[in-house]
């Protein structure tokens, strides 16, 4: 028997893709979807996040469209940045006209020195490094550096640049000066058209995945012996595996294995991961911005990215109404500044700060309303600790079947590239954001099961 350990996209596409009858998935929730489940209330649809498919995989475009009967939207993605009272455009380094002078000349100055200087200096070793060498020194301190804070929970040095890709714009040169100048003309973020359900969110287009999945819900493993390939569960239940696909994140997955080396056990509790609550706030009037997100870039604001959930789906929200959800990011290295009961409040003065909520608008200011959902495990932080600590857990786990890959060190993958390694499935799996440690999107994790279901 295959034994699966989560009920997420991963674990369901690696249950889909080797035959839902030859696995079973272990999930310690009452429902499947991990971090795409979506949430109801009041007639909102809230989505864990902003969660669009932008793909350009064929096979995941035509899985998910299938899994919807074909009713989807394509959306021409916009997004914004906030920063002190000023919308620009995102990227903002290719939309510099938007900065205040004196601002904006000074970010041109030094991106443009920063160009210049960056061909004689050795390669970047870290993320600030890099931001230098591309935006400038100015743009990094006022834009990116505080951001990257607020987002990844870490100051830009103490992060690598493994994981970047083309997930961070380095402009082109004549863009930011054309754009400094006014509008470019052109979108150059990597987002530039997405897809979205019409109707109940995200976790839609999931649905043929999870079609026939044979899912034990209410089991949380708590314990792994991979000697003896059994996982036992909260509820006192044995479970023994042929193979076993881990979903879980690698952290809580070692530390509920037998016989874990305590050099094992130190690395494992090094991979920092960030923490999110996501506050979601109705109002009884019309969105305020035409963007499907928003960045916001103040150091002293909690909101950190905001999208509102009717912007994706008309069906998501009551007619006439708002539902903004706002990211709020926090770590160990970056704990939360306030209460976790002053989070609510301080957000939606926030939001009506940035004009997102108008009370005015409201007959009834009293139905302005939240709620927080909590995730405690958000982004993978790419840090310098985190290649070292998966290359001893990966050799260590090699002792009990897990076969080592030729990116298992490496926060992206390349799909197009990629074969699966090895000529069978191997007894011990790793799969997804959290089981594979990965900077993972939702075709990753798609694309993840198919591999893994090419070996069996």
């Amino acid at each position: 028997m295959i034994l699966i350990l989560g009920a997420g996209l991963s674990g369901a596409s690696c249950s889909y893709h080797l035959g839902h009858d030859n696995c079973v998935v272990l999930e310690k929730r009452l429902r499947p979807g991990g971090h795409i489940a979506v949430d109801r209330r009041d007639g909102f649809v809230w989505d864990p996040g902003p969660h669009v498919s932008f793909t350009k995989n064929v096979y995941v475009r035509e899985l998910f469209a299938s899994s919807v009967d074909g009713d989807l939207h394509e959306l021409d993605v916009t997004t914004v940045n906030y920063f002190e009272g000023h919308w620009v455009e995102h990227p903002a380094q290719t939309a510099l006209y938007q900065v205040p002078e004196p601002l904006r000349g000074e970010c041109l100055a030094s991106l443009l020195a920063a160009r210049h200087s960056s061909r004689q200096v050795p390669p970047t070793s870290n993320y600030r490094q890099w931001l230098e060498s591309s935006s400038g020194e100015v743009f990094t301190r006022t834009f990116a550096g505080p951001y990257t804070r607020k987002y990844w929970t870490r100051d830009p040095a103490d992060m690598t640049t493994d994981w970047v890709g083309t997930r961070v714009l380095d402009a082109q040169i004549d863009d930011v000066i054309k754009g400094a100048r006014g509008p470019l003309g052109r979108k150059t973020h990597y987002i530039t058209r997405a897809r979205y359900p019409r109707k109940c969110g995200f976790q839609s287009f999931a649905r043929t995945l999870f079609a026939g999945a044979r899912i034990e819900f209410g089991a949380e493993a708590v314990s792994v012996d991979l000697k003896r390939r059994t996982v036992r569960t909260a509820d006192g239940r044995r479970f023994t595996y042929s193979t076993l696909v881990n979903t879980l994140p690698l952290p809580i997955f070692v530390g509920m294995c037998a016989h874990v080396p305590a050099m094992i056990q130190e690395a494992a509790l090094s991979l920092s991961c960030s923490q999110l609550l996501l506050v979601n706030v109705i109002a009884p009037h019309p969105t305020r911005r035409p963007e499907h997100w928003i960045y916001v870039y103040d150091s002293d604001k909690l909101s950190t990215r905001i999208n509102c959930t009717e912007r994706l789906a008309a069906a998501n929200a009551p007619a006439g109404w708002t539902g903004v959800q706002v990211e709020v990011y926090f770590s160990r290295h970056r704990p939360l500044e306030v209460s976790p009961t002053e989070v609510g409040p301080r957000v939606l003065a926030e939001l009506i700060h940035m004009g997102l909520v108008d009370p005015s608008e409201c007959e009834d200011p009293g139905n302005i309303d939240h709620h927080i959902r909590y995730s405690p495990w958000a982004n993978v932080i790419f840090d310098h600790d985190t290649r070292p600590a998966l290359d001893q857990i990966w050799t260590w786990l090699e002792q009990y079947g897990l076969e080592r890959e030729p990116d298992d060190l490496s926060p992206l993958t390349d799909w197009e590239r990629r074969v699966p390694s090895g000529s069978s499935l191997s007894r011990l799996v790793m799969a997804g954001r959290f089981g594979q440690w990965k900077y993972y999107w939702t075709d990753d994790c798609v694309l993840r099961g198919k591999m893994v279901g090419e070996l069996a």
